[in-house]
């Protein structure tokens, strides 16, 4: 006999942790690229904006993977969907790890990036078991997970390439993949699928789902800008922090990942904020808080502390600002969680990619104020949208 939706609060604190850590783990592979960018274009023999196209490869997969993959988490068993995209994402890892040219790289790379959406069949499964007055704690404290991996990935592939060579984060990464597939097969409830649809037709209703639901179409929007200008300042920070200015190690680079990190503090209050009907603030600070980063961070090449508060700031709007629309747009509908998150997480990582792509384009042709404008434009666009009213929902 199956169970159609698993009870409410069935999600102890050990499991919320090692579902937070399994998701930061499998997201960090589409990061460890970018303290290594400049690293990458010498031993490939290829310019920067060449060497950028691994990380715009990851995010790219991995929208792709959000379109294609994510909505089977309401048509497929879960469990095994998640333990699968585990040992999928080791495979890639592999092959980047044993990459002997640039086109392999990209190969290994577009592989896990596709995988690492396990991530986002996670978190509705989590936000399912939890009881609706924890869902924002639980959902924040996986977001932490996200951003904490996200972030720490720039430190150990730094440190590690600084210890053995750039190929060593890729292999002690898809280590790690395979242990978590091992940990999560033994720890996860089994969830049978709710929807019916074929597969056509439930892809074709993430589609639908952004048509009919104009507060998911405005927070998709939203969080596609927000990851945009997150990725214009991390994809060129390599290239800042080992030119001139500063002249730093990959090891160094990578460090600035702890930097970055202390953002992700922010993603438990964020959700505990909203879970008290303070969404709206939350999302409203933290958009005006990621404009007056900008205005810190056009100083980066001259202040090392300006620097340093910019990127606090930055992780921190950006990690409040998400939590939120998630905790907003997962008030939907509950028996299409699963579809809503790939349809939200489409865009918010097409934002990123464009956010890469745009942010190799502004440095190599403006430098680092042309980065700081663009990210400060990305802002004041995302201000606008998140102030336009919204429409009810279609009949």
């Amino acid at each position: 006999m199956s169970s159609q939706a698993p009870i409410p609060n069935t999600l102890p604190q050990s499991r919320v942790l090692l579902l937070a850590a399994a998701i930061g783990l499998i997201v960090a592979s589409n990061y460890y690229a970018q303290p290594l960018l400049q690293l990458l274009a010498g031993v490939f023999q290829v310019s920067a904006g060449q060497a950028g196209w691994v990380v715009t490869m990851a995010q790219l997969a991995y929208a792709t993977g959000l379109l294609l993959i994510v909505p089977l988490g309401d048509r497929l068993e879960r469990k095994r969907l998640i333990v699968g995209l585990f040992v999928l994402a080791a495979v890639g890892l592999a092959i980047s790890a044993t990459a002997g040219s640039l086109t392999q790289l990209l190969i290994g790379t577009g592989l896990a990036g596709l995988s690492a959406v396990a991530a986002q069949v996670i978190i509705p499964h989590a936000a399912t078991l939890a009881a609706p007055e924890q869902r924002g704690r639980v959902v924040g404290t996986l977001m932490a997970g996200l951003l904490l991996g996200i972030l720490l990935a720039r430190t150990a592939s730094g440190v590690l390439a600084g210890i053995g060579s750039w190929h060593t984060i890729y292999s002690v990464a898809c280590v790690a993949m395979l242990l978590l597939a091992g940990a999560l097969a033994k720890s996860l409830p089994a969830h049978q699928p709710t929807a019916t649809l074929s597969y056509p037709r439930l892809i074709g209703s993430v589609l639908a789902l952004l048509r009919d639901e104009p507060v998911l179409r405005q927070r998709s929007l939203l969080g596609g800008l927000l990851f945009a200008g997150f990725s214009v300042f991390w994809t060129p920070l390599a290239f800042l922090l080992s030119g001139p200015a500063y002249g730093y190690s990959i090891g160094t680079i990578g460090l600035f990942g702890l930097v970055g990190a202390a953002g992700a503090l922010a993603a438990s209050r964020a959700g505990r904020l909203s879970d008290r009907g303070l969404g709206r603030w939350v999302a409203g600070g933290g958009l005006v808080m990621l404009l007056l980063s900008w205005l810190l961070l056009v100083l980066a090449p001259v202040s090392l502390a300006a620097l340093v508060i910019g990127v606090l700031l930055l992780d921190v709007a950006v990690q409040a600002v998400h939590i939120n629309n998630q905790s907003v747009i997962y008030q939907l509908d509950e028996s299409a969680r699963s579809r809503i998150t790939s349809a939200y997480m489409t865009c918010y990582f097409i934002g990123g990619a464009s956010g890469s792509a745009l942010g190799t384009w502004a440095w190599t042709q403006y430098g680092w104020n042309g980065v700081c404008a663009l990210g400060a434009l990305l802002a004041v666009v995302g201000l606008a949208v998140f102030c336009t009213p919204v429409r009810e929902r279609r009949g």
